[in-house]
């Protein structure tokens, strides 16, 4: 983590949390156009002691990120674990299930003093790797972005001319639960056959050891598909390209996004950039694939330091 010396904080630095299932981490960033890290630290979540020691512990990084800068800002970005749903004002699809049903922008705001812009990890996600990342070292006159989390979960985010799409119900992007293949089974959703029941991290596991038994992390899976040693292996490599082919094509052709970023750990299997965009072009509705797909250039900043981009609109 980053915590610098104390160093002049003026008032056009970006603030923001992150807030994670297992910890929380605070940004201030120097300003938008020179996003130079000045503070940097974190704190443990510790969501299993329930919703109001989530605020306290998002009240005590803050109160260190104050005691670094020397003042109180006007606004912060706080990226989290699941939706503000904007209509009813209270948290939903959160995996830290302590804050579903909970107004925690209101309750921050309260606790916190200051105006807070909120929006899920995959949004910050992709803000980041569109203000500070890969879109902008490669692609700076991209106008629409794709940021995709494929991990635990899958889920995404929409940036367009630099600012997140929340959406109506809270939940633009929302890509990992969509319907996919019926294969899938039922989702904590309430649904079944969700793109996250078939191509996250968890599902792939689960349909390897469906298949044979054994149980292994999809590390070894893809290490096993790679070497060629074991049959089941390379089915569960082939039927992850298939439907990852699938599903992003849904997204290109209803959005058409100039850039579409990559995150999380299955994004680092390396076949989804050549074999996976085959598959991707199989699917979408045009003559040709133009669309790059890349991977992420921030790692696990990307979450924070969007967070703290928020609170620039």
């Amino acid at each position: 983590m980053t915590k610098q010396k104390k160093i002049s904080v003026d008032k056009k630095s970006l603030w923001g949390i992150d807030m994670g299932g297992t910890k929380m981490e605070g940004a201030i960033l120097k300003s938008a156009a020179n996003p130079d890290v000045l503070f940097r630290d974190r704190v443990p979540t510790e969501g299993d002691q329930g919703y109001d020691h989530i605020l306290n512990q998002t009240k005590k990084l803050f109160d260190m990120m104050i005691d670094f800068a020397g003042y109180k800002p006007d606004k912060i970005g706080i990226g989290t674990p699941g939706v503000h749903d904007p209509k009813l004002g209270t948290m939903k699809n959160c995996n830290t299930v302590a804050m579903n049903g909970r107004a925690m922008k209101d309750d921050l705001e309260k606790l916190l003093g200051v105006k807070i812009e909120m929006a899920n990890d995959a949004d910050c996600f992709a803000l980041a790797e569109t203000q500070l990342g890969v879109v902008k070292e490669n692609f700076p006159d991209a106008r629409v972005i794709f940021g995709v989390i494929m991990g635990t979960g899958v889920g995404g985010g929409i940036v367009v001319d630099g600012k997140v799409i929340i959406g109506l119900h809270g939940i633009a992007g929302e890509w990992g639960h969509n319907f996919l293949d019926e294969s899938g089974g039922p989702c904590y959703c309430g649904k079944s056959g969700c793109i996250e029941n078939v191509i996250s991290g968890p599902a792939l596991e689960k349909y390897y050891f469906k298949e044979t038994g054994n149980r292994k992390p999809l590390k070894d899976i893809v290490a096993l598909a790679e070497s060629k040693v074991d049959p089941t292996a390379q089915k569960t490599i082939q039927r992850l390209v298939e439907f990852y082919g699938k599903a992003l094509s849904m997204i290109i052709n209803i959005l058409d996004p100039d850039v579409i970023v990559i995150g999380g750990g299955v994004g680092n299997i390396d076949l989804l950039y050549d074999r996976g965009r085959d598959s991707v072009e199989k699917y979408v509705f045009n003559h040709s694939l133009e669309t790059p797909i890349v991977r992420p250039s921030l790692g696990d900043s990307a979450g924070v330091f969007g967070a703290a981009y928020l609170v620039n609109y």
